[in-house]
């Protein structure tokens, strides 16, 4: 049985009233995404308090639980609840963007190892953590040399 597929893409639209459906689409994101970001602040921080130690469990927290609402309103949007374009993408693309892009990242895992393409799944994870890593780590270098660290 194929799934219905559930974009996290704008698309392209052309026209005055399509323009303004775009700009809608386009601030649902930002309040959406605002939104996210201070959910994301807020249970971080209060799991770390309550768990208190070096490992990161606020962070890890939020990623598990953006992970689980992007699989949750991805089915339901495709299936029995299907709403509007642009309220889609203010619940995932923002608020769940704001709240953690982990959430994008094992949604898009999870529909290649779905759709059969399991070398492209283990190559999403490989690369986007192994060059994810070296990314902050190149960054961190980089900062160090240019402000003298």
């Amino acid at each position: 049985m194929e799934r219905p597929r559930v974009s996290l893409r704008l698309n392209k639209q052309t026209g005055s009233k399509r323009h303004k459906k775009s700009m809608t689409k386009w601030l649902l994101i930002a309040v959406g995404g605002a939104f996210g970001s201070v959910m994301r602040y807020a249970v971080q921080g209060w799991v770390q308090r309550a768990t208190g130690g070096n490992f990161p469990w606020g962070t890890f927290a939020v990623n598990v639980i953006g992970c689980a609402l992007i699989g949750f309103l991805a089915a339901t949007f495709a299936g029995p609840r299907p709403i509007r374009e642009e309220f889609r993408l203010a619940m995932i693309v923002g608020v769940l963007g704001g709240f953690t892009t982990f959430s994008a990242f094992g949604w898009e895992t999870f529909s290649l190892a779905s759709d059969r393409q399991f070398a492209y799944a283990a190559l999403n994870v490989i690369l986007s953590c192994g060059i994810g890593l070296l990314a902050v780590w190149a960054g961190y270098r980089t900062a160090e040399a240019v402000f003298g660290i």
